[in-house]
């Protein structure tokens, strides 16, 4: 065979090879690590001003954070806090019927009174309960001042305050509920009770728990505004020792320390209870 003839002999077709695969390049991302370090910094700054900052005296922080008036205050205002939420949340629950309910009169009383207790300041709630023996000098034949102390004062404006915001909670759980749920228990026979205990409260405390556990917190460190009418709760005693050594700065970080403690223990639990309720919705976290 000459040279001719193998030159012009037909090729073998070339088989492509695979695709390349592109090179991913991940994004340079300047500004965050940026962010990162400055906010690292400030930080760092801020840690190491609090703990070689003089002022703060730590040693007096360590020597009251476990005395008696400091703990016997802070069980008063953990006492304040569960009777005011069990108290708010019953009012709440009732108020939240009441706008609700299909009675017009019912639904403008319970307006009202959400209307009214969240448009006065708590703190002024409490000086006019605090003195409301000058309208009304004596109360079912006993002398006002003597029926209300400062403790019962602090209860009564709390719970009043603290009611007005649980109905709108409660009522806002309730309403989160789908309609069709209730109507579906109801063509199955399903009495009223059981429809609100079996349907629609367990759906509603998914959307009642986030707030409610924000009112708890909130509730924890609103009791401390009761120092003003002389209830002897965490924040009024460490008043008490540092009126008599002159120790502010230290005796009220006694104080901080003890609400930070408190919120986060309350914070952890939310946790947990929001998991709880959100079962079988994807909401866990």
């Amino acid at each position: 065979m000459s040279s001719d003839t193998l030159a012009q002999a037909p090729t073998a077709p070339e088989i492509p090879g695979p695709p390349a695969v592109p090179r991913i390049v991940p994004q340079r991302r300047y500004g965050q690590w940026t962010a990162v370090v400055v906010v690292l910094a400030l930080l760092g700054l801020a840690a190491t001003s609090v703990v070689r900052n003089r002022a703060f005296r730590w040693d007096v922080v360590a020597e009251y954070f476990t005395t008696g008036s400091v703990l016997r205050g802070l069980w008063l205002t953990l006492w304040l806090t569960a009777v005011v939420m069990v108290l708010g949340f019953a009012l709440g629950t009732l108020l939240a019927a009441f706008r609700l309910s299909a009675n017009p009169v019912l639904r403008a009383v319970g307006w009202g009174y959400v209307w009214l207790f969240r448009s006065i300041p708590i703190l002024v709630q409490l000086l006019l309960w605090f003195n409301i023996g000058a309208l009304y000098p004596t109360l079912l034949g006993v002398r006002t001042v003597d029926l209300l102390s400062p403790v019962a004062v602090a209860v009564v404006g709390l719970t009043l305050h603290e009611a007005a915001y649980a109905a709108e909670v409660v009522r806002g759980g309730i309403l989160s509920v789908d309609r069709g749920q209730i109507e579906a228990a109801q063509a199955l026979g399903l009495s009223r009770w059981r429809r609100w205990w079996r349907i629609v409260l367990p759906q509603a405390m998914r959307s009642i728990v986030p707030p409610a556990g924000n009112m708890l917190i909130g509730t924890l460190k609103g009791t401390s505004i009761v120092s003003v009418i002389a209830v002897n709760d965490l924040l009024f005693s460490a008043q008490l020792i540092y009126h008599r050594t002159y120790q502010v700065i230290p005796l009220l970080m006694v104080a901080t320390l003890w609400y930070a403690v408190v919120t986060t223990v309350l914070g952890i639990g939310q946790v947990y209870v929001e998991k709880y309720y959100a079962r079988g919705t994807g909401g866990t976290r």
